[in-house]
């Protein structure tokens, strides 16, 4: 639930809802009694003055861009219902798990009447660099989004400090922060919101700012005015689809997760399928192919946040180097990243596959060889694979 300031909204009677009413009163009471006829004579133009306050705070966080969206998500819950119905979530069952919440805001956070939606840009490094790393098949490829501290951290925290900036602002409202943490559709909401289109790979792209960027959202009780809505301008182009190495975008805009590369090397559990092993390449933790390829991306401007800087040299580490760490060194060399959630084993099984479709030479093969014993039936399932293709 929104937690809010109820006793202090009931105070306020309907009848003071006039256009002389200062700005906090206006706006608490339209989030209270939306319903109540009086409301609809509330004057716009504080809550768009509103509006860009949110937006000039967000810069100063160090957001790229706030947007705001209404709740209709109508369109959106359509294809989801078909993406569903197709199974193309492989094993994210999470996906169908709370129904109608996901695409209804207000199912979810009753009370919900916008959505606040920020960007965060994290392009680490200029994409040439990125081109060489992937290019290199003894170097392991993590997507550059988690090779620095967990981005569910960083922006739940800003965005923590930006409804408290407008809570001291206005009073008490209704808020709750969301960053990939919950039923949301963060990238239908953001095209809502005017921060981007949903492009053919099933990213939102920038016009300004190319798609290297993460997405969070405040879900609010308060009737903010919403921004224009983003149009598509993926026209002709069809890079992201031609580049994917494993056909995951099976159509434009259709994204069948059980073949995509971020898939099977982060939400996956269970066995590669054989076929697809191959395809992998030497990423080892997601895939950025579809965004090096788009053309938009040349508007995409590196990040300014020290937190999403690589750590522990995961930009330019190699395979066996990675293969060899233990248990424990795993844990102490992602502390504080996304990347831990991937937990030992399956770390060991995607840097298998890698290490399957790298350059054959003994030390790849000695790295092979040490782990064939290892206590995991998957990790030698991949092992064993692995050893197979040299």
């Amino acid at each position: 639930m929104l937690a809010r300031n109820q006793a202090g909204l009931a105070a306020l009677p309907s009848r003071l809802v006039c256009p002389r009413l200062p700005l906090n009163a206006e706006i608490l009471l339209a989030s209270s009694a939306m319903t109540m006829q009086s409301c609809r004579i509330l004057p716009s133009q504080p809550l768009e003055r509103l509006r860009e306050e949110i937006k000039h705070w967000g810069r100063e966080l160090g957001f790229q861009q706030i947007g705001i969206a209404d709740c209709d998500l109508e369109q959106a819950e359509t294809r989801l219902a078909y993406w569903l119905a197709e199974s193309m979530q492989g094993d994210m069952a999470y996906m169908a798990r709370h129904g109608s919440k996901r695409s209804r805001p207000s199912e979810l956070v009753p009370g919900t009447l916008s959505v606040i939606s920020a960007r965060m840009d994290y392009l680490p490094e200029h994409q040439q660099r990125i081109d060489q790393a992937l290019n290199d098949p003894a170097r392991a490829f993590v997507s550059r989004y988690a090779l620095g501290r967990d981005y569910h951290k960083v922006l739940r925290a800003r965005l923590k400090r930006l409804a408290q900036r407008l809570e001291a602002r206005i009073g008490a409202y209704g808020w709750r922060v969301f960053v990939d943490s919950a039923p949301v559709m963060e990238k239908p909401l953001a095209e809502k919101a005017g921060l981007g289109w949903i492009g053919k790979h099933t990213n939102l792209i920038n016009q300004q700012a190319g798609s290297w960027f993460f997405l969070g959202e405040i879900y609010c009780d308060l009737p903010l005015p919403p921004d224009q809505p983003a149009s598509e301008h993926c026209g002709r182009c069809q890079a992201c689809l031609d580049i994917c190495p494993t056909k995951a975008i099976v159509a434009p805009f259709q994204l069948d997760a059980r073949r995509c590369i971020s898939y099977l090397t982060i939400e996956h559990f269970g066995s590669i399928p054989e076929p697809l092993r191959a395809k992998i390449g030497n990423h080892i933790y997601g895939c950025d192919d579809c965004q090096l390829c788009c053309p938009w991306n040349r508007f995409a401007r590196l990040t300014n946040e020290a937190d999403f800087f690589a750590r522990n040299k995961l930009d330019t580490a190699t395979l066996i180097e990675l293969f060899s760490w233990d248990e424990l060194a795993f844990l102490k060399q992602t502390e504080g990243s996304a990347m831990r959630r991937l937990g030992h084993e399956r770390w060991l099984r995607n840097l298998a596959v890698a290490l399957g479709n790298a350059p054959i030479s003994g030390a790849v093969q000695a790295a092979l060889l040490h782990r064939l014993g290892h206590p995991s039936a998957l990790v030698r399932e991949h092992v064993a694979w692995a050893l197979a293709q040299h």
